[in-house]
C-alpha cells in the first residue's frame, strides 16, 4: 500500500521541483488502546497523547533531517493527539519521508469548511 494516494500523486507530478507542498504526516503509532470504557479512557487520555509524542520522538529527529536535507520546515513542533504533524517540503521532501518507516501515510494538508445544507 503506498503512503500517498495516486491522486495527491498526481497532484504532485505536476509542481516543479522547488515549489513546496504542505502535507500532513500520520505516524504509525504504538497500540494505546483506550477501549477500557469510557471513565477510564478520558481519565488515560493525556497519558496516551504523552506516551504517543515520546514514541514519535526518533521519527521526528528522521523527518528534520530529511527537511533539513531537501529543504522545508515542520510547521508543528510535535504530533498532535492523532498522531500527525504537518510539514511544508518539495516533491523530493515528500517521498524521502514516505520512506520512513514510522511514516503510515503522507495526506495533502486541505483546509475544511463547514457543509451548507438547504
Amino acid at each position: 500500500m503506498s503512503k500517498i494516494s495516486p491522486a495527491f500523486a498526481a497532484r504532485l507530478q505536476g509542481l516543479q521541483p522547488e515549489e513546496q507542498a504542505r502535507v500532513v504526516l500520520m505516524f504509525s503509532m504504538p497500540d494505546t488502546s483506550l477501549a477500557s470504557g469510557r471513565a477510564s479512557a478520558r481519565a488515560r487520555r493525556p497519558e496516551v497523547i504523552e506516551a504517543m509524542r515520546r514514541s514519535a520522538e526518533p521519527a521526528l529527529h528522521d523527518v528534520d533531517a530529511i527537511l533539513a536535507q531537501v529543504g522545508g520546515k515542520r510547521l508543528r513542533a510535535s504530533i498532535d493527539a492523532l498522531g500527525c504533524v504537518p510539514v511544508e517540503t518539495t516533491t523530493d521532501g515528500i517521498r524521502a519521508l514516505a520512506e520512513l518507516d514510522r511514516i503510515a501515510a503522507i495526506v495533502e494538508d486541505q483546509s475544511i469548511s463547514l457543509l451548507h445544507t438547504q
